[in-house]
């Protein structure tokens, strides 16, 4: 993977920050902060479109891949427009000095950390096979992006989370737009502004390999009983209820429903037969029926 870039000494601090995994809220609380932090005032800066940035061959099919993973992973539930936007955050991630200048470095970026750029690297989404419909989906989305297309909602935008999270960064940068569940971002200041989008595509795009032992716990399906065959034997050594053994000759024999008229007809035939039930003036509980 590519070397970290430099980062100028005012940034460095809110760029470590970004990079920290534990949300300042979560959930509801979230919601009702997302909701106080205003939007940035002011035009938002269009990116310049990607196209022929990537030139055929194998380089712009990993690209190719590792976009698509990042629109489908991320947003495949989302509107397209907010498809779009993640597309356009990895993108504008290439071309800004913080960042890889690679498509697969920028989503790969701190793939073996313990907390990624993007969260379905190191949670596990991996190990769950696309929907083909879905990821046909974003695979065209990210071609587009790719060919040049540009998502104007978020402008340079670099950064964005889910509404259910609250990040510490979010109010130290510019917060620009909401599409669906995601809300985005661009670095304050000059450095998010369209001048500073002077990174050169480096080439070279490399997807890298996982341990598959890394996501073994993530792709089996959470129970919290065991399967039956793996339950321990509980019967004692010379108890033979309840299992038929066909080796020794026995056979399972069972009155036909048709003849014996089910539990329920019997039933109904035994209550007729009872006593009626009795209630005394004085007493308000019913008395048992008898035989």
């Amino acid at each position: 993977m590519e070397t970290a870039p430099a980062i100028p000494r005012q940034y460095l601090a809110l760029v470590q920050m970004t990079e920290q995994g534990t949300p300042a809220a979560e959930g509801d609380r979230a919601r009702e902060e997302n909701q106080r932090l205003g939007f940035s005032g002011g035009v938002i800066g269009v990116a310049k479109p990607f196209r022929a940035l990537i030139a055929a061959g194998e380089d712009h099919d990993h690209a190719l891949q590792c976009l698509t993973q990042a629109v489908y992973y991320e947003a495949a539930r989302e509107p397209e427009s907010g498809q779009r936007a993640v597309a356009q955050v990895v993108l504008n991630r290439v071309r800004h000095p913080a960042f890889a200048k690679t498509v697969c470095g920028v989503v790969y970026q701190r793939f073996d950390a313990s907390v990624c750029q993007f969260s379905f690297v190191c949670d596990g989404s991996l190990a769950r096979h696309p929907l083909p419909d879905l990821w046909n989906r974003a695979k065209r989305i990210a071609a587009d992006a790719l060919s040049g297309r540009v998502e104007k909602q978020v402008g340079t935008a670099t950064h964005y989370h889910a509404d259910y999270v609250f990040p510490r960064w979010a109010p130290h940068l510019a917060k620009l737009a909401q599409i669906g569940a995601h809300i985005f971002y661009r670095w304050p200041g000059g450095w998010g502004q369209p001048t500073a989008f002077t990174g050169r595509y480096a080439g070279g795009e490399i997807i890298p390999a996982f341990d598959p032992s890394r996501f073994a716990a993530a792709s089996q399906p959470v129970i919290d009983y065991p399967p039956v065959a793996a339950l321990p034997e509980r019967r004692a050594v010379n108890d033979v209820g309840g299992r038929m053994d066909p080796t020794k000759g026995w056979k399972l024999s069972i009155p036909d429903p048709a003849e014996t008229k089910g539990a329920l007809s019997n039933l109904l035939a035994a209550q007729q037969k009872a006593a009626p039930v009795t209630l005394a003036a004085d007493d308000h509980h019913i008395q048992g029926v008898q035989p």
